[in-house]
């Protein structure tokens, strides 16, 4: 009983004591201490994730796993923690992708170990605290504390041109959630609380609304990144190592869509309705242009990172095409389907988009020049055939294959929105052709390209810990792409109250 009222701060404060233990081992003279208690951390958080999954009831919208105690009485400022289905499925997936960023580091990075292996421990916890907060302020903390870890492991185990990414990182992200901050603030004066649901059902003007909706997208759609303020991801992706650009594919960006669907939608209904022309049209430009920087991109980090900005259009053109079809369908059923498909599509592309960071990182590591460019490459089908089969199989989620998980969010999104209307589901589905024509063109060139040197064809294939982490990711590829009724059930219960709180119409 204990375990149950207390599991949320259990996940979210032991990755935080597990950071503080590996700094206290030493330095790099005790690096395989640090390594270990990192990946038992690890291991630990992930393992907590079965009694959170067995013990929550998905028949139900209610929050469940509620902690609640008094932080700041006289603002009346609560440690308030809960999760619904989208929190239960988000905490697995940090969880999920926090033990594969701890074993991909073990073994590729060499020095500053036990500093590395806390940033990303108190990552972990600070976004697992995002997704279970349910008062604004703990939600905010929660927010602001994991831009941090992340800075630092940009600007400290980065490229060249850290320093660069890591700063215009954390100004971009910093700046955005000022404003949001201010939207809470606001909602306080409003309601006298900072509990998130005590500001669902506010009767508040639509012009009031148009204006915390404005404050909290800056704040979601530089998180995402939405077009036009995307341009900080490429430069952090490209100069972060690739535990950082697994977590910023993976799960950083979730959280601009997670904060969509917990402050925008549900607070601000009718602005959300009357703008939602606008996200759409954003969306689009993502998929479609973004999709078209990608294809000219020569450094493969860059590639993939244009790639998740055009991925996240999906998962945003899920969340605003339900004020659309609920308008010109009045149909509840599309509408279901394209939140539920916006949810998949966060999941799924955490798994083909992280691994093939992942890859990109195992090929740099391994160069002579730790080149990430596409023309430095060529033949590694031959030297590195079982790294070869399963990036094939991460670039065919990538492209959406049936029976991957790329397919399942990508393919709701589009059916709901083509009941809708025929012109924004055709916009859509282009980015199956543009996302397989920067996929595997990059593919070719790198794994059966010309061999262009006696390093490449040198180059070794995977370690143990190496198949051991893609394997698992090829587990969760395969696990959502054959039977996604294991996510949606948690997921229904909690779709359904949203779009009841979100649809100006429905309620």
């Amino acid at each position: 009983m204990w375990l149950q009222s207390s599991l949320l701060s259990i996940l979210i404060w032991l990755p935080v004591i597990g950071a503080v233990a590996t700094l206290f081992t030493g330095g790099d003279k005790n690096a395989a201490m640090a390594r270990i208690i990192a990946t038992i951390v690890a291991i630990a958080n992930l393992l907590l994730c079965i009694p959170l999954y067995l013990g929550f009831d998905s028949s139900t919208y209610l929050m469940q796993f509620k902690e609640n105690y008094v932080w700041i009485n006289v603002y009346d400022i609560h440690y308030a923690l809960g999760i619904d289905g989208i929190s239960l499925a988000m905490i697995i997936l940090t969880n999920f992708t926090g033990l594969l960023v701890i074993l991909a580091g073990c073994q590729a990075i060499k020095i500053r170990v036990a500093q590395y292996m806390a940033a990303f421990l108190v990552m972990q916890g600070m976004m697992i605290g995002v997704f279970a907060a349910t008062d604004s302020i703990l939600f905010y903390v929660f927010w602001e504390g994991m831009l941090i870890p992340m800075y630092l492991s940009i600007g400290m185990w980065g490229s060249t041109n850290r320093n660069y990414a890591s700063i215009k990182f954390f100004l971009y992200t910093f700046l955005g959630s000022i404003l949001m901050l201010i939207a809470i603030l606001y909602l306080y004066e409003y309601t006298g609380q900072f509990q998130i649901d005590k500001f669902y059902g506010l009767n508040l003007p639509l012009r009031t609304q148009e204006y915390i909706f404005f404050a909290f997208l800056l704040a979601f759609a530089v998180k995402v990144p939405m077009w036009p303020v995307h341009t900080w991801l490429p430069d952090a992706h490209t100069e972060a190592p690739s535990g950082g650009s697994v977590v910023l594919a993976a799960l950083m960006l979730k959280l601009g869509i997670y904060g969509f669907l917990r402050f925008s939608m549900p607070i601000v209904p009718d602005a959300s309705a009357a703008l939602a022309w606008l996200m759409i049209a954003l969306s689009l430009i993502a998929i479609v242009y973004i999709g078209l920087v990608a294809i000219v991109q020569t450094d493969m980090k860059k590639l993939i990172a244009y790639s998740s900005i055009a991925h996240m259009g999906f998962a945003t053109l899920g969340c605003f095409m339900i004020y659309q079809i609920v308008a010109t369908m009045k149909n509840y059923h599309d509408a279901y389907m394209s939140l539920e498909g916006a949810v998949i599509q966060m999941i799924s592309h955490a798994f083909g988009s992280g691994a093939m960071f992942l890859g990109v990182g195992i090929m740099a590591d391994r160069m002579y020049n730790h080149s990430r460019a596409i023309k430095d490459y060529g033949g590694l089908a031959t030297s590195m055939p079982i790294f070869a089969a399963f990036f094939m199989l991460f670039a065919m989620s990538n492209v959406g294959l049936p029976g991957t998980a790329g397919f399942v969010g990508e393919f709701m999104v589009i059916l709901s929105a083509f009941q809708s209307n025929f012109w924004i589901a055709f916009v859509a589905a282009l980015t199956l052709v543009l996302a397989a024509s920067y996929t595997l063109w990059m593919y070719k060139r790198v794994f059966f390209g010309p061999v262009l040197n006696e390093h490449v064809a040198a180059l070794p294939d995977l370690t143990i810990l190496e198949k051991i982490n893609y394997t698992l990711l090829a587990i969760g590829v395969f696990f959502v792409g054959l039977y996604p009724e294991a996510v949606l059930n948690i997921l229904h219960a909690t779709i359904g109250h949203l779009l009841l709180i979100s649809l100006p119409a429905a309620s």
